[in-house]
């Protein structure tokens, strides 16, 4: 398995008991759908291993503890620190509406309200406080803030995002 055809769970913290239990912080707004897996893959230098999962429940709101066949005591549980967790894209729920995964909507186009086809969506930049969707037109780059108020429609037919866009924002990038 390649990490190109998986997303990212969550990422080993800390460990959580001598018997080589693992605290997991998950990436993700449910939580609760991950507390009952039977196996996950892990990061380990450039590859992705598969572990199997004894057992795993979710501990305080977005940690899971985890108990893996493979790691039986603390020092083994010590080699998985700071690893990462994955699952197959296959295994993600279905979203409707206009909520969506950041990678299905690289390639999208952002049509504004105002403006029309304001670019090709390349990336999503989700390292600051607000996440962007990171478009390109013309060879400018446009960043427009992921925002319910700002989305107003997700089609994914046709591979667009309907945006309505704060006054000036989109100026700010094209007339430069």
């Amino acid at each position: 398995m390649q990490k190109e055809e998986c997303f990212f769970l969550g990422k080993v913290v800390s460990k959580y008991s001598f018997k080589g239990e693992v605290l997991v912080k998950l990436d993700t707004d449910d939580p609760e759908i991950y507390d009952n897996m039977e196996s996950v893959f892990v990061s380990i230098g450039n590859n992705l291993v598969p572990f199997f999962i004894d057992r795993c429940r979710l501990h305080k709101s977005n940690l899971l503890r985890i108990s893996f066949e493979e790691v039986k005591d603390e020092s083994t549980a010590e080699r998985i620190l700071g690893a990462e967790l994955y699952l197959p894209l296959s295994t993600l729920p279905k979203l409707s509406g206009n909520k969506f995964y950041y990678h299905e909507i690289i390639g999208f186009e952002l049509i504004d309200a105002v403006h029309g086809n304001i670019g090709r969506i390349t990336a999503v930049n989700d390292s600051a406080s607000q996440a962007l969707f990171e478009a390109e037109k013309e060879g400018k780059q446009i960043l427009v803030p992921i925002n319910d108020d700002i989305i107003t429609k997700v089609d994914r037919k046709n591979k667009t995002i309907n945006v309505s866009t704060p006054e000036g924002l989109v100026d700010l990038y094209l007339n430069n």
